[in-house]
């Protein structure tokens, strides 16, 4: 009886018929046991004459196909006539080791899997004599295909699988990757192995691979992926696409013309541009997809690809315009053509996506997952380094102007960060942000890594999805701050507590160590994770044989040896910031603020996020999980609540901040991705699911529209929406003028006081250093708390030179600490006066109030 048949397409390998077949007859393999099918694709070398001279073995068989010539079509005619259950795909080339065989059959022979793959890519598996542009070629068409399959070679031509799968490829499968086909067509349903082989490049004969094979598998590609992607939609959209870039830069310089403005004439040419072309797209370049007349639901997906594309579009131009300066009437060109990607991409997979053989929901989750975080990380890297700086982000940048071990209210990384970033990039916002981009892709790598540790690849790359779009995530990859390096240290210590804790992976406590020293580096807040390893090891009986190896004690060790540059700084300034932590948690006051903490996290998490947290922390959705799964479950449930209970335990005598328990929901995120593909499990987790869209939808319109706000503006909408404690370049100008005025008036160098505990002194030294020619004190000059301007300008005695204040509210130069007066500390203080700062174009944005005095009597306070 025949176990297996061998199928091999053939297109002019006369040269390797005989070297195969000897080969292959050369096995230790009784030839009763198996056949070998030749399907040729119309030689002309001889090929078909090579083949019927060895038909006098009755197990080799010969099909010759009269049609263009394609791979997959040939492999399925050799499927149709194949005598067994079991077909081994190989080339007819040589490079798939005929001796590995017997290797890649018998899992699929043996029944335990459906699908054996010969495997370059893992572990004992490799390439020889291969060009390098064909292994990079190689290897870049097989990371193309890893999000669709979990297979680490799905362009292999050499597997074995059960013939009745072959059912199920879909009459549209063409090119020469039909593993793909086979994988795609029955995803999610297939026990797959990967076996190692030798990949060895031919020695006769010339590869088949061409353009045009590249071509059709990069669009076979996208349309199994679920998108309406072929070279006639391609074609059209372009067309389509020309005549609305036409119409777009017509309107634009028309409204550029008539002083318009460019945020304005960018907003009215779009969509002019963008009505003409959803017309035209719909009855024309998408019209097999398209059912004639208007569907709503249709419109509102155009609607909002056509908004992210705007939005996109103005940080190209602004980029463009104010960074690169090039004029507004050639800068709209390269800004319609870069956004013309995001709206192609976008119709074709969302707009108009394809209704026929649609890929699974566990796929387009996955399409979905890439392209979302593809436009999130465009967003970052088009605006990060136009949108001023906001004074927190200020005052780190001052942290990197003095260096030192650790600082008085936070570590030292963010500084350390700041300074390499600026060092390489320059004193401006892309150098002070590109450390919390980098940040941002560490925190992604190891939240992918976790979650697909606890469940799978399909909830790792939903997870991701979730950490770029909730605003814990967003504004974590966004802004230089402490939280930046805190939340990647954060998912890195999670990722490896998880394998040492629940794998029991020795190695993975050096991880540990490193990961929790770097994160106490960058805020001391990481400590509240060792509180819930502790936790989890004395709740969890196999974790906790761990307290009796030296495995977590080296890693401690390792951790504090990190950590002590802040330790030796703490020594030096009397444990200043230590004390100053624990003062804050010690002191007397009582400010009951439990509404606020869950305020923020709804903020944090959004509302739908908070719900399906709160179901996936405290639901059991299988009743008969194994000791994996109940650990799992528990690991997440520990290494969330332990550090959520102690900020509500400490909200309910202090006030939280906004951004405590941000990286806290790490841990769970991996659950609620898992549940987003578990919507059968329960009504609420079906609920979620469909909530989830409008969320997601909810979310990057908001990002993208804050970011263009804050650079371009928004045609009708005025800036006072929270622009005080924004828009300091163009306030630091007006000071500059403002001291220049004092400086004609008195002859003498006016010193700059910011009304504040360090914004204000940050955001002025920030925007004023290429200059350099303001001498800026922050609010400690009257004896306030100025943080770390304490220790780089303390307070100093009296001084006949002017003093200039500056606040973003009268009240703040009047009085200090629990209302203490100032006035009197001043010589001649003046009126409180305020000017409206305006933007380039003239538009009002925000109004800073300032006083000036004819000199400071120095500090006197009551009490003091």
């Amino acid at each position: 009886m025949t176990q297996f048949s061998i199928v091999v397409a053939t297109l002019n390998e006369s040269e390797n018929i005989d070297l195969l077949l000897t080969r292959l007859f050369a096995l230790d393999l009784s030839t009763k046991n198996f056949e070998i099918i030749f399907v040729d694709d119309g030689s002309n070398d001889g090929t078909p004459e090579k083949i019927r001279a060895w038909q006098n073995h009755t197990n080799v068989h010969l099909i010759e196909r009269h049609e263009k010539p394609d791979l997959t079509a040939s492999i399925l005619a050799g499927v149709a006539i194949a005598n067994s259950d079991v077909i081994v795909v190989m080339d007819a080339d040589l490079s798939h080791p005929t001796e590995q065989l017997s290797a890649v059959v018998a899992p699929v022979i043996s029944g335990q899997y459906d699908v054996s793959v010969g495997s370059r890519y893992i572990t004992g598996g490799s390439t020889e004599n291969w060009p390098l542009h064909r292994r990079i070629l190689s290897r870049v068409g097989g990371w193309l295909a890893r999000p669709l399959c979990d297979v680490n070679d799905a362009t292999s031509g050499f597997f074995a699988f059960r013939r009745e799968l072959a059912n199920s490829i879909s009459s549209n499968a063409h090119g020469y990757k039909i593993l793909l086909e086979l994988l795609m067509a029955n995803q999610g349903q297939l026990r797959v192995i990967e076996i190692p082989i030798c990949f060895r490049d031919r020695t006769h004969g010339t590869s088949k691979l061409s353009f045009a094979h590249q071509r059709a598998y990069l669009q076979r590609l996208m349309t199994l992926a679920g998108g309406t992607v072929s070279l006639n939609t391609a074609g059209r959209f372009a067309m389509v696409g020309l005549f609305g870039v036409l119409i777009d830069a017509f309107v634009f310089q028309w409204m550029i013309s008539r002083d318009a403005g460019l945020a304005l004439a960018h907003f009215i040419s779009f969509f002019v541009a963008a009505t003409v072309n959803y017309s035209l797209n719909s009855k024309w370049a998408f019209r097999e997809h398209h059912a004639g007349y208007l569907k709503w639901h249709q419109f509102g997906r155009f609607l909002t690809v056509g908004a992210f594309a705007l939005l996109l579009r103005g940080g190209v131009l602004a980029l463009l315009v104010y960074v690169w300066h090039i004029p507004p009437l050639l800068a709209i060109f390269p800004a319609i053509v870069a956004t013309a990607v995001v709206n192609y991409l976008g119709s074709a997979f969302y707009v108009f996506p394809g209704e026929k053989n649609l890929p699974s929901p566990e796929i387009r989750w996955r399409i979905a997952a890439i392209g979302i975080v593809i436009f999130i990380l465009l967003l970052r890297l088009v605006y990060f380094g136009l949108a001023q700086l906001i004074p927190d982000e200020t005052y780190y940048w001052q942290y990197a102007q003095h260096m030192d071990l650790s600082f008085y209210d936070h570590p030292p990384m963010v500084a350390w960060l700041i300074w390499l970033g600026t060092s390489i990039l320059g004193h401006n916002e892309f150098g002070v942000r590109i450390g919390a981009l980098i940040c941002g892709l560490v925190t992604m790598g190891y939240l992918y890594a976790l979650a697909r540790n606890l469940y799978d690849k399909s909830s790792a790359m939903r997870a991701v999805l979730l950490l770029a779009i909730l605003p814990l995530g967003f504004a974590s990859g966004l802004l230089m701050t402490p939280d930046a390096p805190l939340v990647a240290a954060w998912a890195a210590t999670l990722y490896y507590m998880e394998r040492a804790l629940v794998k029991g992976q020795a190695t993975a406590w050096l991880g540990m160590g490193i990961a929790f020293g770097l994160g106490l580096l960058s805020k001391y807040t990481l400590g509240l994770l060792g509180i819930a390893a502790l936790v989890f090891v004395i709740i969890d009986p196999t974790a906790r044989r761990w307290m009796k190896r030296p495995h977590p004690y080296l890693a401690a060790v390792l951790a504090c040896l990190l950590f002590s540059p802040v330790i030796i700084w703490n020594v030096q300034n009397e444990w200043a910031s230590f004390a100053f932590q624990s003062t804050r948690l010690l002191d007397d006051s009582t400010n009951f603020s439990v509404h606020n903490l869950i305020l923020y996290i709804t903020i944090l998490l959004t509302p739908i996020g908070l719900l399906a947290t709160v179901l996936a922390l405290f639901s059991r959705f299988d009743q008969t999980e194994d000791q994996f799964q109940c650990r799992r479950r528990l690991f997440v449930q520990v290494f969330t609540s332990v550090p959520l209970l102690i900020f509500l335990a400490i909200s309910t005598f202090d006030l939280p901040k906004f951004h405590w328990t941000g990286p806290v929901w790490l841990a769970v995120l991996p659950s609620v991705a898992w549940m987003i593909g578990q919507n059968h499990i329960s009504t609420m987790a079906k609920r979620l699911h469909a909530a989830w869209q409008p969320t997601i939808v909810a979310c990057i319109f908001s990002y993208a529209f804050v970011l263009h706000y804050v650079v371009l503006g928004i045609p009708g909408i005025p800036y006072h929406l929270f622009t005080e404690h924004y828009f300091w370049r163009e306030t630091t100008q007006k000071i500059e003028q403002i001291t220049q005025d004092v400086r004609n008036k008195t002859g003498q160098e006016p010193i700059i006081v910011g009304m504040s505990k360090w914004s204000v002194a940050s955001a002025l030294y920030f925007y004023n250093h290429k200059q350099s020619n303001l001498d800026i004190r922050s609010r400690n000059l009257f004896g306030d708390s100025g943080a770390m301007y304490d220790y780089w300008f303390p307070s100093q005695h009296s001084t006949n030179r002017p003093i200039i204040q500056v606040g973003m509210k009268p009240i703040n130069l009047d009085r200090i600490r629990e209302g203490s007066p100032i006035k009197h500390m001043l010589n001649q203080p003046g009126d409180i006066e305020y000017h409206v700062i305006e933007r380039y174009d003239g538009t009002p944005v925000r109004r800073v109030y300032y006083r000036v005095s004819q000199g400071f009597k120095g500090v006197s306070l009551p009490g003091i």
